[in-house]
């Protein structure tokens, strides 16, 4: 499994992890996300149980799982979150952030970890993790009823979930170079899974008045400096919700 630092400034560092060549080509691929800010560390998006021992192992060559403080879930997809019930007998006193929407959901995976679950209001919070900011942003219908985003207000990264996201060889660039080939991978996926244009405008509105500096989706390549907006405005402009 790929491991690259996309972000550091101090003891506050983002960690990418995926692109495994040795994964089942039968698995979405998916990109999970480490945070640390000091001693503390937040996980998006930890990935399904099948991925579960790559993912766990590449985290622990770099960290002390028991560090982990909490784990954010966009949405309530197993390529999201089948993997808790795993991770949390691991870091047993982890905060899990998701909708309330999910609660009933959630518990198939084990009662006993309800306990661990902030359960999030549709209009987002802000939380802290060690001594830093982060907005969790409303991204419902995009694609889940119950669906956020994550933005990091000092390293102006915004984790976006499914929001460009796509199915890429592991070969792939990390980050989005030629935008033109980029949007005809990702359009139909996008077309067909984003189910509201309304949702989409306001989501890009609230991101726009955010102006990260790059956007990481769950899926996929990322979106760094000018690629943003290219981005932001190739969305804008697409009519979703067909097929």
């Amino acid at each position: 499994m790929k491991t690259e630092i996309i972000y550091k400034n101090g003891g506050h560092q983002w960690y990418f992890f995926g692109r495994d060549p040795n994964r089942d080509a039968r698995l979405i691929d998916t990109n999970q996300f480490m945070i640390t800010v000091g001693n503390d560390i937040l996980l998006t998006d930890p990935g399904g149980a099948e991925i579960f021992p790559m993912v766990m192992t590449s985290v622990s060559n770099l960290v002390d799982v028991n560090r982990i403080c909490a784990i954010f879930c966009s949405h309530q997809d197993p390529d999201i979150i089948s993997s808790l019930p795993l991770w949390l007998s691991l870091c047993p006193k982890a905060t899990v952030y998701y909708s309330w929407l999910w609660e009933g959901l959630m518990s198939h995976y084990g009662t006993q970890y309800l306990k661990n679950a902030k359960l999030l209001p549709d209009a987002g919070m802000r939380i802290e993790i060690g001594d830093r900011p982060f907005e969790i942003i409303p991204a419902h219908y995009l694609h889940s009823a119950g669906n956020f985003s994550l933005f990091d207000v000092e390293a102006k990264i915004l984790f976006s979930g499914d929001l460009g996201g796509g199915f890429m060889p592991h070969d792939y660039p990390l980050y989005v170079k030629d935008f033109t080939a980029h949007f005809k991978l990702i359009e139909p996926f996008h077309k067909r899974v984003m189910t509201s244009n309304a949702a989409k405008h306001r989501w890009i509105k609230r991101v726009r008045k955010l102006n990260p500096v790059m956007i990481c989706p769950q899926h996929g390549a990322l979106f760094i400096e000018n690629g943003v907006t290219e981005f932001l405005d190739w969305l804008e402009d697409l009519e979703v919700g067909r097929w």
